[in-house]
Parts: C-alpha cells; structure tokens; sequence
C-alpha cells in the first residue's frame, strides 16, 4: 500500500516545473539526513575510510550535500517515469557522444558507476539505442514490476534478473546491444577479488575484463552530474578503453577502480556512500560496519 501511495505521489509530481523538483529532492534531503540515522552511520564510515584526509566537520557536510543530492534523484525519477522523451532531453546535455555512437552496432559494456544520476543517463541511453542489463528484485515485488516496466519503456531494452545469469546478457551483446553494468557494489567476492578503492581493499567482481574477453568488447564509460538549480544533467561518454581488457583480470579490475575513484573525485557529493561498499572483508579483518 505504502509503495503504490508513493508511486502516485511521485506521478503527481512529475506535473510540476523542474526547478521545484530539485527544492523538493534537496529538501527532503536534508530531512532525511536527521531521520535515516543507520544510512548517515554507513555514509560516514565510507567518508571516513575514502577521505580521511578532510577534517570531520568537512566529511559531514559531505554526507548533508549527498543526501541532498540522493534524494533529488528520487525525486526526479517522476520524470523519468512519467514524462516525454521530448522533455526529459531537453534537460540534459551530452558530452563524448561520438563515443556512444561509435558503439552503436558492436560489442559493448557502458560501464555506470552508482552516482545518483545514473537513471538519468540510462533512460537517455534507452531513447537512443536497444540494451540489454541486469536488474536485482527488490523485496516489494511492486517495486519491482514498476522499476522494469519504467527502464523498458523507451525502444526495446532487455532486462535479466541476476538469476539468470550471463547466458542472456552475452547473447543480447554478440546481437549489438551494448551491456549498461553499474560493476561497483559489494557483491561479495564470489567471481571477484580485493581490489583497493580509495586505497581500502573492496570485494571487487572481475566480470567487466572477462566479459569484455569472451565478447571482444569495448568498454566505454557513462557518467551523469546533476546540475545545480534548474540546469538540468550533463551526461559524459568516455573514449573506450584502450588495451583493455590486458588478460589480467586483476589489473584490470584495478584500473576499472581506480576511473571511478577519478570521478568520484570531481564530484563527491554524487556518489552513492550509503551502500555498504566495503562490508565483505579479506580474510581475519574486523567488520567495519
């Protein structure tokens, strides 16, 4: 019940000017920076082992601006959802797209990295070319039924579920739809391994070099910012990867790391920190969560 109110809420809202979305997401935000204590706990730790460099005053005011900038991109998923292509294109501006159009047709991994505008970028991806990528149930299965029915509705995206595995993903990339994989959570270190993020060893999967292998793939990078006020998003496309993958799925894995951790560096604020990045430990290393 709470779910469908919400996602009416969200449809109502989709009505509104886009400047009074964004002080409805960063409002919210602040709000839910004082009530999400768990989330804050984890979003602090994150800080504190990826910039131990700032002063403690400085990682909380970090934290204050993500959970703004997270909850606008809640928020304006009601216009992802609900809204025109027309509409949601002329709210962003794209950079490298000869990148993006050099893959049209070939073998391909956009790599997304969890920043809070990746939504953004995909359904832009989504009006543009046919992709296929993989989705995780969430325990509602409402929300789940709606997430897949709102990524699918521009064009003909394919969408698998983790349990089925790469047999589907593999086929739709040698058929010339690129793969959108966001490959920087804690999945644990099955089909993974310790790779340093921030300088702190991550349960890292090594699946990008390898199916990059199997597919001879090129591995171009997608990055969106949110942009201040009502000036919308800027969806970058990076130039594919040169030399990758090398056949040394861990370094390569690094390499992969140590680009996100690059963008994270331009903008702080827009990575997702409350995610247990770095809750599977090498082997007799304490918890840190």
């Amino acid at each position: 019940m709470l779910a469908r109110a919400g996602t009416f809420l969200l449809w109502l809202m989709h009505f509104l000017p886009f400047r009074v979305l964004v002080w409805i997401g960063t409002s919210l935000g602040s709000v839910l920076y004082l009530l999400a204590a768990e989330r804050r706990r984890v979003g602090a730790i994150n800080l504190k082992l990826c910039f131990p460099e700032l002063s403690d005053e400085a990682r909380a005011e970090l934290l204050r601006e993500h959970f703004r900038m997270f909850s606008r991109g809640l928020i304006e998923r009601c216009i992802l959802w609900w809204s025109s292509a027309e509409y949601i294109s002329s709210l962003i501006r794209v950079e490298g797209a000869e990148h993006f159009e050099a893959l049209k047709g070939k073998p391909a991994i956009l790599l997304t990295p969890h920043f809070v505008g990746m939504d953004v970028g995909g359904q832009w991806i989504a009006q543009h070319i046919d992709t296929v990528c993989m989705y995780a149930n969430q325990k509602n299965r409402y929300l789940t039924e709606l997430l897949l029915k709102k990524r699918a509705r521009f064009r003909n995206q394919h969408l698998y579920s983790r349990q089925q595995g790469l047999r589907p993903i593999l086929k739709g990339m040698r058929a010339g739809m690129p793969f959108i994989y966001p490959p920087d959570q804690d999945q644990g270190i099955k089909d993974g391994a310790f790779i340093p993020f921030f300088g702190v060893p991550a349960a890292t999967m090594t699946s990008v070099p390898r199916i990059a292998q199997m597919t001879g793939a090129k591995v171009v990078p997608s990055i969106t910012r949110l942009l201040p006020g009502s000036d919308g998003y800027v969806l970058t496309f990076y130039p594919a990867w040169e030399n990758y993958p090398s056949g040394d799925d861990i370094a390569d894995s690094r390499r992969m790391n140590e680009f996100i951790e690059q963008r994270v560096r331009e903008m702080p604020e827009q990575y997702f920190w409350l995610h247990k990045r770095f809750k599977t430990r090498p082997p007799n290393e304490e918890r840190l969560y």
